[in-house]
């Protein structure tokens, strides 16, 4: 039995409101928690700036921190490609998966640079 890992990052929008959100959060530790609850407001802090640190590596860089992983059993996938099984695009043409990739982009649920990758993705299995 083979099997394919894949790691997941959060989208690009998602992250950028998380590392929002963290720097309040080290604002809140800095100013409130480190004065008032000593060793448990630095830790806040430090909690705080690593979950605002890897926000921004998932957000303005290409690089990043996987937030979970899909384990995908190649033996199934063919499987179910053989059998005409319904599975995430198993069945699916190129022209489908690209047409259903432009209706993301265009939904503004994927940016250009992603849209761009899974499109050249897509085109190399041709």
């Amino acid at each position: 039995m083979s099997a394919k890992r894949v790691k997941v990052k959060p989208g690009k929008a998602q992250s950028k409101m998380g590392f929002i959100v963290g720097l309040v959060f080290v604002g809140i530790g800095i100013f409130i928690a480190i004065p008032t609850f000593g060793l448990f407001g630095i830790f806040w802090t430090a909690i705080a700036a690593f979950i605002a640190y890897s926000h921004y590596k998932n957000g303005f860089t290409d690089e990043g921190f996987p937030t979970h992983e899909i384990i995908i059993d190649e033996d199934e996938l063919s499987a179910m490609r053989e059998t005409g099984g319904s599975g995430d695009f198993a069945g699916d043409d190129i022209e489908e998966r690209l047409k259903t990739l432009a209706s993301l982009y265009d939904q503004g649920l994927i940016t250009g640079e992603e849209y761009e990758a899974k499109r050249k993705e897509i085109l190399q299995e041709i």
